[in-house]
């Protein structure tokens, strides 16, 4: 398996892991939006170790950089409130269970029109069976 996979890999692992935790959080605390706060707090400290041990020069390029594109951190944002508020009553499982149906769909579409520059790959039959199923393993899974 490509390192990019194994590293996808352990991101999606860490998914439910990260929603069972500070879930948690959110119910010691009293406060979804504390347990959120701290996670990125926790979160920017881990990046800026990783950016300044690796070459911190690239930071400074963020000024030009197009605006549009900061608005993945609201996507992340609204992941982390989501996911901390709904999971202590919905259940993990089912709030990732949605979070995957999401992705999918997402991702199918983001692909498909080549949506942020990345590389058009349309949606074939094959393809749309492929999704199929992947969504039908989810949701059976679930059950």
């Amino acid at each position: 398996m490509p390192t990019q996979a194994l590293i996808m890999l352990a991101a999606g692992i860490g998914i439910p892991v990260l929603a069972a935790l500070n879930s948690r959080l959110g119910v010691w605390l009293g406060s979804p939006a504390a347990a959120a706060v701290i996670l990125f707090c926790v979160a920017l400290s881990a990046s800026l170790i990783v950016l300044f041990s690796l070459d911190a020069r690239p930071i400074a390029r963020a000024v030009d950089a197009p605006k549009h594109l900061f608005l993945a951190g609201l996507f992340v944002a609204f992941y982390v409130l989501s996911v901390t508020y709904v999971a202590p009553t919905f259940g993990v499982g089912r709030a990732v269970f949605f979070v995957l149906l999401g992705q999918l769909i997402s991702a199918a579409a983001i692909d498909h029109f080549g949506l942020f520059g990345v590389i058009a790959t349309p949606i074939s039959a094959r393809r749309g069976l492929g999704l199929a199923m992947m969504a039908a393993g989810v949701f059976l899974a679930q059950r």
